[in-house]
Order: structure tokens, then C-alpha cells, then sequence
């Protein structure tokens, strides 16, 4: 199967402007590559302008699409604030927004300091919180409908997880904004949805996740019922879709796409699949025993 074909038609997303946090690099790129394809002009802002003015010269030589970069530090709401005041001078309207930018890394709790946890909650909670406070406002005010946020969360936002507890913490609240904002601002003509991913490598991201030997030693797609890990442009469907017309009626939905593996980490005897066949045969055996006495 060819993981990596394109799902949407390709006027899909003809005629809107996605504002994409985080769109220099990773998945953000990917994403952002895709909704150009489909026939969407994309925006794409982080704390880089050089990363973000050489991923937009490589993106619209790539799908002849307009991409437009634009510096914004989205922990700071004053700089949402001025960079979307700049995106309204270059686009008529901007009508999703994909809230993405994100920070993460592995560490017992009890080593973090106060600041490298503020820095995760900043980035993924403060920063969505203020980019869809801005935006949000500039749309009700104007009173633009049909507007869409996709936010992007992870498995854990909903279980927690150890030794990535900022990040947890951050994309918990995430969600639940999400979906509280899905039913108030519906009102407005704006719907809320998050995607959920697991195991979908990036450069970046993974090398400070699994520093050094760290990524041979730890092989995350063993822990995914499909053996694999996602490819990118899998999420690049399914983010496209959901900011698509063709989704109308999906609202404070949070999809999760992960192959199963938080399923495989839920279940309370899941761990059972490492018992060899053999073995399975001879507990068959002494179960058959004691039922006979």
C-alpha cells in the first residue's frame, strides 16, 4: 500500500488562506506542503524568518502555490497580534487556523527546573491559547463565518504520560479548549477539531525526544500494533480534510492517528503478546486441568 497517496481532490482546498504555527520544519512543513497542493495558500509563522523564507521559497517552487512567511513568537500575544495585523495586509482573510507549534523533551520531573517547564507550557498551551484568542477575536468581530482551528494534541493529552509531564500538561489543556471552544464559539461559525498523532518521526523533534543512542535502543514502532510508524503524509490527509468543506459537520472531534499504539498501551493485559506460542499451549493445558478437577 502507498502510504504516501494524496487522499483530497485536488481543488480540495481551493480559495483558503491556513495560517499554520510551526510551519518551518517538521510535520508543520508536510502539512503545509500539502493544503498548497490542494490549493490552499498557506501562511506559515514561528521564531525562525530564515528557516520560514527558505521552507516558503521551497514549498512554491514545489506546488507553484503562494506560501507566506512570517515571523511570530506565538508565547508573546503581542507578536500574534502584529503578526496577524501583517497576514491581513498580504491576504484578504485567513480562514483556518492550525495551531502546531510545539516543544518537548524526555526528563524525570523532579529535574526539571521551573523555567524548562514554563517553557513547554508557553509554547504548546499559551501559544495556541493566543493565536486562537486573536485570531478568534478578529473573526467575531468582523463577523467571518465558516472559520476553522485544528489543533494539534497528542495521545497522552488524554491519559498523561510520565517523563514528558509539561508537554502533557500543556496539550491536556489544549484539548479541553478545543472542545469547550467547539460548542461556544460555534455560534460564530467557527469549529474546533485536534488531531492526536503518535509516532511520526521528525529531525528535530525525535532527536531531542531520543538523543544519542537513545533511538536504537527505544524503537517506538515495536510498541504500534500496525509494526510501523506513521508516515507524514498520512497526517497531511487527515489535518487536510478536516479543515476542508468536507468537514463541515465534524466539530470538537480529537481523531487519534497512531496506529493503535495508545490502545496497545491501555489495555491492562496487552503486555500478553510477548508470551511465545509455546507457552500459550502448555497455560491452555492447566487451565483445561483445573476446569476437569
Amino acid at each position: 500500500m502507498d502510504f504516501k497517496a494524496k487522499m483530497l481532490r485536488d481543488d480540495a482546498l481551493k480559495g483558503k488562506t491556513i495560517l499554520v504555527t510551526g510551519g518551518g520544519s517538521g510535520l508543520g512543513k508536510s502539512m503545509s506542503r500539502y493544503f498548497l497542493e490542494i490549493g490552499a495558500q498557506v501562511i506559515i509563522t514561528s521564531r525562525n524568518l530564515d528557516k520560514l523564507k527558505n521552507t516558503a521559497s521551497e514549498l512554491e517552487k514545489e506546488t507553484q502555490g503562494i506560501c507566506i512567511p512570517l515571523q511570530c513568537d506565538v508565547r508573546h500575544y503581542e507578536q500574534v497580534e502584529a503578526m496577524l495585523a501583517e497576514a491581513h495586509q498580504k491576504v484578504k482573510s485567513i480562514d483556518v487556523l492550525l495551531n502546531n507549534a510545539a516543544g518537548n523533551f524526555i526528563s524525570p520531573t523532579e529535574r526539571l527546573s521551573s523555567n524548562a517547564f514554563d517553557t513547554i507550557i508557553d509554547i504548546v498551551l499559551k501559544g495556541s491559547k493566543n493565536c486562537t484568542l486573536a485570531l478568534g477575536k478578529y473573526w467575531i468581530k468582523n463577523k467571518e463565518e465558516n472559520k476553522t482551528v485544528l489543533n494539534i494534541v497528542t495521545t497522552y493529552a488524554s491519559t498523561g504520560s510520565a517523563y514528558v509531564v509539561p508537554s502533557a500538561t500543556a496539550k491536556a489543556g489544549v484539548l479541553a479548549m478545543t472542545r469547550s471552544l467547539a460548542v461556544e464559539w460555534a455560534k460564530y461559525g467557527i469549529r474546533f477539531n485536534a488531531i492526536a498523532p503518535g509516532p511520526f518521526p521528525t529531525k528535530g523533534a525525535w532527536d531531542r525526544l531520543l538523543p544519542g543512542e537513545l533511538k536504537d535502543k527505544f524503537d517506538l514502532a515495536k510498541k504500534v500494533p500496525l509494526k510501523r510508524v506513521g508516515d507524514h503524509q498520512e497526517l497531511a490527509n487527515l489535518a487536510a480534510y478536516l479543515v476542508s468543506d468536507f468537514a463541515h459537520y465534524l466539530n470538537g472531534e480529537v481523531i487519534t492517528i497512531d496506529g493503535g499504539e495508545w490502545l496497545k498501551g491501555a489495555g491492562q493485559f496487552n503486555l500478553l503478546e510477548q508470551i511465545p506460542t509455546e507457552m500459550w499451549d502448555m497455560l491452555e493445558e492447566m487451565i483445561k486441568a483445573k476446569k476437569s478437577k
